[in-house]
């Protein structure tokens, strides 16, 4: 996609070609390029699926997952089963790393074997409709922090950027001040967000692929869930399980992709940014060995992924090197930075947007040097 001759208000200047150059030039340069990248990386096999890595993974979290429950048996009704909940919270979140890839096609050659990987794990395992999450997230892929276009950026509890009007009343304005300090507060509630926005997708109107099907899994899987609970504990601690868990597992998945896009560029929804440049100057690494890799589920090599949404996870880590050399070749910011300074950058720019939505008045004399 070409880019424009002049940046816009929401493009920084860095996104800009390094010379003054015809938009088609830089159409066929960037295209070209990253055809050249992805050749490479093809031909390096960074793109073949590591079955057996997944297949292990798999094997882990289930015996992790049936441990988890055998202690629950054990314990009875206990209120250390908090800590069993804090744990299910845990490992439902890596149940989603993993069928978050078998969605993006990185598990099995088969793209009938991943949906429906995909399909049961998100369903069965974390309570959430396939369908919902499949939209939800191609969004977002096409688009990152693209201005009503990604779905992850829209104006809710957290306003992300002030490119459209806050319609906040005081109150919402007051709060927005300090939204940043409330992020991961609110990230607790993530889970209830994502269980209803599930029912709320498969119940609305229009086409949804295995709808009833989903419905029955998601039925399926709450039933046995909720019941089993309050078979072996009481009332109180049942909910005070479901509340825990439901919260660990909120706090784990928005404090995973809360680093990947949130502070960095916004572009406007008419931004012409190319593909390459759209998909990496909006995405932030976090650095880290290994175990910051299974933490996050691969997610801490967020560039790549947006690159290469179908790269298996191990091959993440390897392809990087390929990725920095060569947006430092055609003059792309490559963002990278440890997960607490992430966090830390998250918080300041929702709590400097926030801020700007309360007091949305500009000086006029400042507006006009700001160009």
């Amino acid at each position: 996609m070409p880019l424009t001759n002049q940046p816009s208000p929401s493009v920084p200047a860095f996104m800009m070609p390094p010379r003054p150059a015809p938009p088609r030039n830089r159409i066929n340069k960037v295209t070209s390029s990253y055809a050249g990248l992805l050749k490479t990386v093809r031909e390096a096999g960074l793109l073949r699926r590591c079955r057996r890595y997944y297949l292990l993974l798999l094997t882990i979290l289930a015996v992790v997952g049936t441990g988890i429950w055998v202690v629950f048996f054990i314990l009875g009704d206990s209120w250390l089963q908090l800590a069993v909940a804090g744990a299910s919270g845990v490992v439902f979140t890596q149940f989603a790393f993993l069928g978050h890839e078998a969605a993006h096609q990185q598990v099995f050659a088969s793209r009938s074997a991943n949906e429906w990987t995909a399909r049961l794990i998100a369903t069965l395992v974390v309570g959430m409709s396939f369908a919902y999450w499949t939209d939800k997230h191609s969004r977002h892929h096409a688009r990152p922090n693209m201005v009503n276009q990604d779905p992850d950026i829209a104006q809710g509890a957290v306003i992300f950027h002030n490119e459209v009007p806050s319609s906040r009343g005081r109150i919402g304005r007051a709060l927005g001040k300090h939204q940043g300090y409330l992020l991961f507060p609110l990230l607790l509630f993530l889970g209830w967000t994502l269980h209803i926005d599930s029912l709320k997708y498969l119940l609305r109107r229009g086409p949804v692929k295995y709808r009833w099907l989903e419905i029955a899994l998601l039925g399926l899987r709450f039933g046995a869930y909720v019941g089993l609970l309050f078979l072996v504990l009481s009332p109180a601690l049942a909910v005070a399980f479901i509340v825990v868990q439901v919260a660990v597992f909120g706090l784990y998945m928005g404090g995973s992709f809360a680093p990947n896009h949130k502070g960095m560029p916004i572009l406007s929804e008419n931004s012409r940014v190319d593909f390459l440049t759209r998909q990496v100057v909006t995405s932030r690494n976090i650095a880290g060995g290994r175990f910051v890799t299974l933490l996050m589920g691969g997610l801490n090599h967020q560039i790549e992924h947006h690159l290469f949404p179908d790269m298996p996870r191990p091959h993440l880590r390897e392809v990087r090197q390929l990725v920095k050399a060569h947006c430092d070749a055609e003059g792309i910011a490559y963002t990278e930075t440890g997960l607490l300074h992430s966090y830390a950058i998250v918080i300041r720019h929702l709590n400097k947007v926030g801020l700007t939505a309360a007091d949305p008045f500009t000086c006029p004399l400042a507006g006009q040097y700001r160009r």
